[in-house]
């Protein structure tokens, strides 16, 4: 069968003649990112993907309970060494600031932007920036060491599963699992609408789960390692070692493992990749992992077709070798 490729769904792949044309590359996974989508509006957009092609296969993929901004019209602009305020009201969680203390280093952008806790109280968090750039709506904020403490499934994932169930979809991408129990938790959500046979993949982004694959593999076949989140947590540095390590431990267990995050970053706005990017992914399909993600590359680049054609060619070339 060869790989398959997680691509995710955006204004730049959505238009009709660019995910035809996509189909018929390889074996792809249609991501339907739930960060930017309600239950409300799932249900149209699956059809919308189905008016298209004739028979997707669809993956929803959670926002999980990833802290995140909202609210935020306009970005806010970060200096290094100047203090910003966010208010609870322009986050997900507004309970965020219980778990913070001062000190702590909070990352943002996919770890490329940290900030230090100054103070947190109910009405806003004041963190001191470390690096430039902005912080815009919907953003993901991390803060190492307290993810367990969060709930597993907001109220918005557990909407999304049974709203998922309802359309249709084949397959749910659970965000930010830690154990066993969390998956079993998704599934009982499932159940309870009938969603018995849904299929669930887990990523692994958090520490714990990189501690406890073997119970994550007792409940699911596939596992898909979020690169970006999975650094903030545990270090930039040790992700090299943490990534080989989990591809070892998932193809040894006869699990399938996807990878994901800046596959082709260079390729969101401009149509060759950069020699980096082309070697990683080549050596990466030596390992024998079951396939990539794009993300932004397809979402809201400018080259969606070019980056899949890539991913396909390039596996091609690995396996010729």
């Amino acid at each position: 069968m060869g790989i398959e490729l997680i691509l995710t769904l955006g204004p730049s792949s959505l238009k009709p003649e660019i995910l035809k044309k996509i189909d018929q590359l390889g074996h792809c996974i249609y991501r339907i990112n739930g960060a930017h989508e309600s239950p409300e509006t799932l249900p149209e957009l699956v059809a919308k993907v189905r008016q298209i092609l004739p028979s997707p296969k669809l993956m929803l993929d959670l926002p999980g309970n990833k802290v995140r901004t909202k609210n935020i019209n306009q970005p806010i602009e970060i200096r290094n060494g100047e203090q910003i305020a966010i208010k609870s009201s322009q986050l997900n969680y507004p309970d965020f600031y219980k778990h913070l203390q001062r000190g702590m280093l909070l990352y943002a952008n996919d770890s490329t932007s940290v900030l230090k806790i100054i103070s947190s109280n109910e009405e806003e968090i004041i963190l001191e920036s470390h690096s430039d750039g902005t912080i815009g709506n919907n953003k993901g904020l991390h803060v190492q060491g307290i993810h367990a403490d969060i709930p597993f499934l907001f109220q918005k994932d557990q909407e999304l599963i049974k709203a998922a169930v309802s359309s249709k979809v084949p397959i749910v991408s659970l965000s930010y699992v830690r154990n066993r129990a969390d998956i079993r938790q998704a599934k009982n959500v499932a159940a309870e609408v009938g969603g018995d046979s849904l299929e669930f993949f887990a990523k692994v982004e958090t520490a714990a789960a990189t501690l406890n694959l073997a119970e994550i593999f007792d409940e699911v076949d596939t596992i898909n390692v979020d690169r970006g989140d999975l650094s903030s947590d545990i270090g930039l540095l040790k992700l090299p070692a943490k990534q080989e390590r989990i591809i070892d431990v998932a193809t040894s267990a006869g699990k399938r493992v996807f990878l994901a995050t800046q596959f082709l970053k260079n390729m969101e706005l401009n149509p060759v990749p950069l020699i980096a990017e082309l070697v990683h992914i080549y050596n990466v399909f030596r390992m024998g992992i079951a396939g990539i993600q794009l993300s932004e590359e397809t979402a809201i680049g400018r080259y969606p077709y070019e980056c899949a054609e890539l991913v396909f060619n390039l596996y091609r070339e690995s396996m010729s070798a």
